[in-house]
């Protein structure tokens, strides 16, 4: 089966103040790139949406085996970068991942685990991970027929809204790894992953 990853990079991180998170050091490589290394990991075919700060974006991932496709309308949320991905996808991909860039401890092992239960799905269900109080977290594995609904997203909602309206639709994968659950929105999150980091990387 063709999987394929959305990987989100095009925001200004507004909550983490100046500076853009997604560039921010993480055990001495930019945080999206520890997270695109762990997608090319798995072995998926990688789409980047860039949009602020293009070039770094780029540069930070430079030499790794994806595309990039740029929103142009990025300032206008996650919903419309992810249709951007969507729509850069090929024909013969039967599911993609949305991947936020922040997730610094997301892992090769996570994505192929929620690949394989897709596939166990025939790839008919939307695939996520859940805490242990059955909380919805990232990335989200959607079949291809929900494209068309990906590719029209617009504004800051992302697919939040389209996940939950379609309950008939989902498979949940438990994932007990509380680290897997982590993101970046202000910087105490990055000091916390850093010292995080530290202690799992001595």
């Amino acid at each position: 089966m063709n999987i394929a990853a959305v990987l989100l990079a095009a925001g200004a991180s507004k909550r983490f103040g100046e500076n853009n998170k997604l560039l921010s050091d993480l055990g001495g490589k930019p945080l999206i790139r520890r997270v695109a290394e762990a997608v090319v990991c798995s072995g998926v075919e990688i789409i980047v949406v860039t949009g602020c700060e293009r070039l770094l974006i780029e540069k930070a991932l430079e030499r790794l085996p994806l595309r990039f496709a740029h929103n142009l309308n990025w300032e206008s949320g996650m919903g419309s970068s992810i249709a951007v991905g969507i729509r850069a996808l090929g024909q013969q991909v039967e599911g993609a991942f949305v991947v936020p860039g922040d997730l610094p401890f997301l892992t090769s092992d996570l994505i192929k685990d929620l690949t394989a239960a897709f596939m166990e799905s025939r790839g008919a269900l939307i695939t996520y991970p859940t805490t242990s109080k059955g909380e919805q977290r990232n990335p989200v594995l959607w079949p291809r027929r929900f494209f068309p609904s990906l590719a029209v997203l617009s504004g800051s909602l992302g697919a939040k809204h389209l996940l939950q309206n379609c309950e008939d639709s989902r498979k949940q994968a438990l994932v007990l790894d509380e680290g897997a659950h982590i993101d970046i929105d202000v910087p105490t999150d990055l000091e916390a992953a850093r010292l995080r980091w530290k202690i799992a990387s001595p």
